[in-house]
């Protein structure tokens, strides 16, 4: 089988989200079948990493895709372009979007349609761009793959997609997470928090994120319990960060709080697995893929009650509502009271892992390739 993928979000030092998925799918996929031919579409210069193995043909097409016209143009021209230069047998793309004028069989993975939910908190253009195509990118694939139920409930009711068109896979824990041993813990500690134990936070500082609210929360805690715990929040700043710089602003613990920028991966699983707990109050995540990185690396969960967080943490951590300040910060005070409800988490977060595979959902993936390539569509 030969099979043409996106991997525009394969960027060295960046991969963050749809990245990340499309990384640790794609190596399994491209090593467990020597047999299929793997052609990655780049937008720019790609690092070698990314070529994994010697069945990959790597191919970079131009403009790179910084502004929704560049993505248009893209997709529909160079995309096109190629597709119809390599005929391969299906073609895969990892970040919603494909090419309306190509014919080739098309299979699409969509991360979750936050745009409908949060139309303000994305810029006019791309607000436009996804208004505009992001109906008629699922419409035209062969299939649809989603990465929680809930976003594809939301796609159903929001889009208008057939549910028997769209299939679940689940994203999976990163290899590299995993516990931590005490001597390293401190030298973490020593080295990020001034030797005292941290609640962590990573991803976006971004509205939607709900970072401003993280915050505020964090301080009501150390109000209450004078406790000498610190806040890290890893992550590189998006799309207006108004509300995190308020927040922080107004802090009476701010001297307790550090941004910390992009964390690389090689720091990550080390400052994930020494923190005293992970704090994820969204608003709104397809997923959440950090959710299960804690549990990797066995520390207690904080996360939202809405979208898809039940799904992916289920009793693995408190639920609280994000929109609730005192409701995060009671949070935060139950894990510092209660040793025993962080034994319990982390506990149920081994048994609620268990349930999430980037073996299984590199495979679940190539059965639907494969069942596209060969004509069986869902729907």
């Amino acid at each position: 089988m030969k099979i043409a993928i996106n991997t525009r979000f394969l960027l060295k030092n960046k991969l963050e989200g749809i990245g990340r998925v499309t990384y640790e799918v794609l190596r399994r996929m491209v090593a467990n079948h020597p047999e299929d031919e793997f052609i990655f579409f780049f937008d720019r210069a790609y690092d070698s990493k990314f070529i994994f193995e010697k069945n990959v043909t790597p191919v970079v097409l131009f403009p790179p895709t910084r502004h929704p016209i560049l993505i248009i143009t893209w997709f529909e021209f160079a995309v096109k372009r190629a597709l119809d230069k390599y005929q391969p047998d299906v073609f895969f793309s990892t970040d919603g979007f494909c090419s309306l004028r190509s014919d080739v069989k098309t299979v699409v993975l969509i991360h979750d349609i936050a745009y409908q939910h949060f139309p303000d908190q994305v810029s006019f253009f791309i607000k436009k761009f996804y208004q505009n195509f992001q109906h008629k990118y699922l419409q035209k694939a062969n299939t649809v793959l989603t990465v929680s139920n809930f976003v594809k409930n939301d796609i159903v009711e929001k889009i208008g997609i057939p549910a028997d068109k769209i299939q679940v896979v689940h994203n999976g824990g990163h290899d590299n997470f995993h516990p931590i041993n005490d001597f390293s813990k401190k030298e973490i500690q020593k080295k990020y928090s001034n030797r005292v134990p941290y609640f962590f936070y990573v991803g976006a500082v971004h509205p939607r994120k709900n970072v401003h609210g993280l915050i505020s929360a964090f301080d009501i805690f150390k109000e209450k319990t004078n406790a000498p715990h610190r806040l890290l929040i890893g992550g590189r700043f998006a799309w207006q960060t108004g509300e995190v710089k308020s927040a922080y602003d107004n802090a009476k613990h701010k001297n307790d709080i550090e941004f910390l920028g992009y964390v690389s991966d090689e720091e990550l699983p080390q400052l994930m697995g020494s923190a005293f707990a992970f704090v994820y109050v969204s608003f709104f995540e397809g997923f959440g893929l950090p959710l299960l990185e804690a549990m990797e690396c066995e520390i207690p969960l904080i996360t939202s009650n809405v979208s898809s967080m039940p799904e992916v943490a289920e009793d693995a951590a408190i639920l609280v509502d994000p929109y609730d300040l005192d409701d995060i910060a009671n949070a935060m005070l139950q894990y510092f009271e209660k040793e025993d409800l962080r034994k319990e988490k982390v506990e149920l977060g081994r048994l609620q892992r268990k349930k999430f595979s980037w073996d299984k959902s590199a495979e679940l993936m190539y059965e639907v390739l494969q069942n596209i390539s060969d004509g069986n569509c869902l729907g």
